[in-house]
């Protein structure tokens, strides 16, 4: 699926990296503890979280991560935004809940990263 077409699902804004839409996303993770971002570290392109921090960005540079979704609304500051564009991560906001997002786009095909998928 298309970042795209999650845009469209998840009802989000773009705040960088219009030029990332047609990215090709299978499986994603979910989380506000970077630490779990970086220990299933499996073939995800996305990340969905609550938390806006620099250091969101930092730990998806790392991950090989290439899009972030804000849930629940969560704006990052504009020095986030800044680092993003540095490492050409594109950034987007839903005012869905995590739960909500997580949901709507494993009933159309995401997949979860988990342990077993890093295991095979």
């Amino acid at each position: 699926m298309t970042l795209d077409k999650i845009k469209e699902l998840l009802n989000c804004r773009v705040l960088y990296g219009s030029h990332k839409l047609q990215l090709d996303v299978k499986s994603a993770k979910a989380s506000d503890l970077m630490s779990d971002v970086l220990r299933f570290s499996g073939p995800a392109k996305l990340l969905l979280t609550g938390l806006t921090n620099i250091q969101v960005i930092r730990t998806c540079d790392i991950a090989g991560i290439c899009a972030i979704i804000f849930v629940r609304d969560k704006i990052p500051t504009a020095e986030t935004i800044e680092l993003s564009k540095k490492c050409d991560i594109a950034v987007l906001v839903s005012n869905f809940s995590m739960f909500e997002s997580c949901g709507i786009l494993y009933s159309n095909g995401i997949k979860g990263v988990t342990i077993q998928s890093i295991k095979q």
